[in-house]
């Protein structure tokens, strides 16, 4: 048997990649209410603290992470879901995953590595996290805003030690609106117009 007939010539690869990019971006796409949700209650996280610490001048602001449990059910109501609705995996969509629970992961190791030294040194580590995860879902999807914001928070990791921490807080807030809930709204909307479109063929 002939084991050429199994090669794929250099442009039946790139369809092949291109049609996974396409389907991975789709599927992100169409599951980018993970990445709404998780910046909105950030911010919402964020600007609560800085509201309790820097106006009400609160001792128990840090109470505003409250809203990360009842996140946390909410991502398990969309996994169950999305997961009934998923048809296609790619190895692009399965890396994304693995990028996301390591993430995930590194939030947690973090939340005990602080709540040891203490959380005024917090910040610049998880916009950090917040910055790595969605540039390489958005270098892995070919979505230029993701890659952006991504890129955005590095450079705002650099500026956060020069600032006091209440000020920290709010860059923290600025770091999710670009990274997660900026390009999370477009996405959303890209896949609403490619939604239509298909509809209308």
């Amino acid at each position: 048997m002939d084991t050429n007939d199994n090669d794929f010539s250099p442009q039946e690869s790139l369809q092949l990649i291109t049609s996974m990019i396409e389907t991975t971006k789709s599927s992100i796409s169409d599951s980018s209410h993970f990445f709404l949700l998780w910046g909105w209650a950030t911010m919402i996280g964020c600007l609560v603290q800085y509201y309790l610490l820097a106006i009400v001048h609160y001792e128990h602001h840090y109470y505003a992470w409250f809203v990360t449990p009842i996140a946390v059910i909410l991502h398990v109501i969309f996994i169950y879901k999305y997961e009934k609705r998923e048809r296609v995996k790619t190895f692009i969509s399965e890396g994304n995953s693995y990028v996301w629970i390591i993430i995930g992961l590194s939030f947690m190791a973090l939340f005990a590595v602080f709540t040891k030294i203490g959380w005024q040194y917090s910040f610049p580590f998880y916009i950090m996290l917040y910055g790595i995860g969605t540039f390489i879902s958005g270098s892995l999807i070919k979505f230029k805003p993701m890659k952006i914001g991504g890129l955005a928070c590095l450079v705002l990791v650099a500026i956060t030690p020069f600032l006091d921490y209440t000020f920290q807080i709010l860059l923290a807030a600025f770091a999710i609106l670009i990274s997660y809930i900026i390009p999370g709204h477009l996405l959303r909307n890209q896949f609403r117009k490619a939604k239509k479109i298909n509809n209308v063929r």
